[in-house]
């Protein structure tokens, strides 16, 4: 069992500025915690994301941290020329010392789609065509292709990047019907979904993994995603959650809210309390659903640095050890 974060970075209400910086004091903590990678999403038009350009901010994380591997989950990449990305990927390998990954994706969102005149009908071949582009360039000296929004004609590659032949990638999956894809590509993967939703997920993977021919110990890891309040009172974690989560609810909804209709997502629980009780969840979880990655959001709404510094310590003292034998 391996441990990341993942960070809508969503609006706290406190100055930009001023969330910026305490988010990179966090993500200082969660280098010195030991986990492995910090994912961060990326969100156009709505206060769930105040990272609409994820290379910006990761370019900092870069320069914060130390063994801290961090990428996009995920770029949608239908919004992206793919040879621009493809040489942000590289400066951001080489600026980190070779611990970028990241994440590859159509866009969640038609309406954050529609505000880059990316139609919705248009977001799956575009987000083929581009995905195709960029890994040419990530491990090709010459890029070509014909298409029908790109070409690409015989043009040199510069940049390339430190970990070969390319940084580990991700995908998010919400059924078993994608699992075969994702596996056989390679991919990492995780889920936002119950642990009995996540079971056949992750059965499914593992079971494409296993036709390509190689080996379970190489198999790319399977991620549940979590939010996590922890105090050593488990009525004032409760509460803490109780207070944050609507904000970031609400931060979810409000583009849905403004051009359309919410679509059918059902929204994930907080997981309060003691150490101890959230240590007895997660590891009913971890044990349901096969996962071997454990994606926890400790910072959302309005949780404050401190409360989220005291979450991350107790996660690591206490609720590591426990689950890294899973």
């Amino acid at each position: 069992m391996q441990f990341g974060v993942f960070d809508h970075l969503d609006r706290s209400g406190a100055p930009l500025q001023a969330q910026y910086e305490d988010r990179l004091k966090l993500i200082a903590a969660y280098d010195a915690a030991g986990f492995r990678t910090y994912h961060v999403a990326e969100h156009h038009s709505t206060p769930l994301g105040m990272s609409p350009s994820p290379s910006v901010f990761l370019s900092a994380v870069a320069q914060r941290t130390k063994r801290l591997r961090f990428g996009p989950l995920v770029y949608p990449v239908a919004l992206y020329h793919p040879l621009r990305l493809a040489e942000e990927i590289c400066m951001l390998d080489h600026l980190s010392g070779g611990r970028f990954e990241f994440g590859v994706g159509k866009g969640a969102s038609h309406h954050e789609l529609a505000i880059y005149d990316v139609e919705q009908a248009d977001a799956e071949p575009r987000y083929a065509e581009t995905l195709a582009i960029l890994m040419q360039a990530l491990t090709q000296e010459r890029v070509n292709f014909e298409g029908k929004y790109y070409r690409c004609k015989d043009v040199p590659i510069e940049l390339h990047p430190l970990q070969g032949p390319h940084p580990p990638m991700w995908y998010g999956l919400s059924n078993p019907a994608s699992a075969a894809r994702a596996a056989k590509a390679g991919y990492n993967v995780v889920t936002n979904s119950t642990a009995e939703r996540a079971k056949p997920i992750f059965e499914a993977f593992a079971a494409s993994w296993s036709e390509t021919g190689n080996p379970d110990s190489e198999r790319p890891l399977m991620g549940l995603g979590r939010f996590v309040v922890l105090s050593p009172d488990g009525a004032e974690a409760k509460a803490i959650a109780a207070r944050a989560f609507p904000l970031w609810s609400a931060s979810f909804w409000k583009l849905w809210d403004a051009r359309g209709p919410r679509p059918p997502v059902p929204l994930p629980e907080v997981y309060a309390g003691t150490p101890q009780d959230v240590t007895d969840i997660l590891a009913a979880h971890v044990g349901e659903s096969g996962a071997s990655y454990l994606l926890s959001r400790f910072a959302f709404g309005d949780v404050t640095l401190k409360e989220a510094m005291r979450s991350v310590e107790l996660f690591e003292r206490e609720i590591m050890p426990a689950l890294k034998g899973l």
